[in-house]
């Protein structure tokens, strides 16, 4: 059973289909809902029928994958932006598993959208332009793909 996420609604967006907005005016730090959804293993994942149009994935730091898609809440539809106002933390729940916690980043009024940086990790034969990015954010990167950490970048360089 998907948790209660009071403090967000789903209704269209205007970055991307739906979106989630925060229904009460919420200070910076403040838990907006659990990533829910069905626990899936590497093996289980690469074993789905992916014909989604829209898929709602969560990758975990374990390996695991959460699919929103299936038993989901209203943290599903928080679309990506590259200034996002939230943040997912990754947690150990009360069942000493690793769940998904959205926080705010700032304080978000009511009607606010709930914005996160996806920073999609992709595999290296796929183009960041197959991943687009709609946000309009000032400093848009125009991908939903990670930016190279600073490490990385200069290993290449």
């Amino acid at each position: 059973m998907a948790s209660p996420t009071p403090l967000l609604s789903v209704a269209p967006s205007g970055i991307h289909g739906l979106g989630a907005f925060v229904t009460a005016d919420v200070a910076a730090g403040t838990l907006l809902g659990t990533y829910d959804g069905r626990r899936l293993t590497p093996s289980q994942l690469l074993a789905e029928d992916r014909d989604h149009q829209v898929t709602y994935l969560f990758s975990l730091s374990n390996g695991n994958t959460i699919d929103g898609a299936r038993g989901g809440n209203a943290t599903r539809h928080i679309n990506h932006s590259c200034l996002p106002n939230c943040e997912a933390a990754e947690e150990f729940g009360p069942r000493g598993r690793l769940i998904v916690r959205i926080y705010a980043l700032a304080s978000l009024h009511a009607g606010d959208e709930a914005f996160l940086d996806y920073g999609l990790i992709i595999d290296p034969a796929d183009s960041p332009a197959d991943y687009p990015c709609h946000c309009g954010a000032l400093g848009c990167r125009g991908t939903m793909v990670a930016t190279m950490p600073v490490e990385e970048a200069a290993a290449e360089g």
